[in-house]
């Protein structure tokens, strides 16, 4: 077997002193939110300069203006990502269903013509999808699109290892070139089992902050999960 990739560390932020803290913890990535309570808002672009001003790692912006997995209104995502670049954001986040359970392609396109290739992560809506293979095979030519975050179910990783390590075994496949970003009820307990199927792609929230959303990042949570990764 070929030496498995370092994986990647994703962790989110709300503001500077989370992505400090993340940083000096051995994260990768930030992912950049406001509002945890409808699970992940567009930030203000404030709040996105403050961080991209404080560290020097990658740096995905969320497009994302309501609670759900429903667009809502597309002018204005496609306004907030306009924005977003012209701040100087060059990495995104979104992911948004039509009342079907098929991916929102009109609105996912709109938004995507606006990131001039820039990369970006299809977030947990795969896991509400009513297929996830026909969205992944949908969604495979849009440019940029390089990994989709998931826990393979829509209650959480526990319910979907057999989902992850599947599509996990797919990799290179048409729809599965992205690679699969674990999140979502993730605990230090899963990493060597989702390490050992090839999982290479980590995204943690709340497992940062041992006093919960309330409280900030912790920079020694994070060495953890970046010990537990390169273990």
């Amino acid at each position: 077997m070929s030496e498995r990739r370092r994986a990647v560390l994703e962790v989110i932020a709300l503001g500077v002193e989370d992505a400090v803290a993340a940083q000096d913890g051995g994260a990768d990535r930030l992912e950049l939110v406001t509002d945890m309570a409808a699970d992940g808002l567009t930030p203000a672009e404030e709040t996105f300069a403050g961080i991209r001003a404080a560290v020097d790692i990658s740096l995905r912006v969320m497009l994302r203006l309501a609670d759900g997995f429903a667009a809502g209104d597309v002018d204005a995502l496609v306004r907030a990502a306009g924005e977003m670049r012209t701040a100087g954001a060059d990495e995104f986040v979104l992911g948004f269903l039509d009342e079907h359970g098929g991916p929102d392609l009109s609105a996912v396109e709109r938004i995507v013509a606006e990131l001039d290739g820039c990369p970006w992560t299809f977030h947990r809506a795969i896991d509400r999808a009513a297929d996830r293979d026909a969205l992944r095979k949908q969604l495979a030519d849009l440019p940029g699109l390089d990994a989709y975050l998931t826990a393979g179910s829509p209650d959480g990783v526990d319910d979907g290892f057999p989902v992850l390590l599947a599509e996990t075994a797919r990799a290179g496949e048409p729809g599965y070139e992205p690679r699969v970003m674990v999140g979502g009820g993730l605990r230090l307990d899963h990493v060597p089992r989702l390490r050992a199927a090839g999982v290479d792609a980590f995204h943690i929230g709340g497992a940062a902050r041992p006093g919960g959303w309330t409280g900030p990042v912790s920079a020694d949570a994070v060495r953890r999960w970046r010990a537990a990764l390169d273990g």
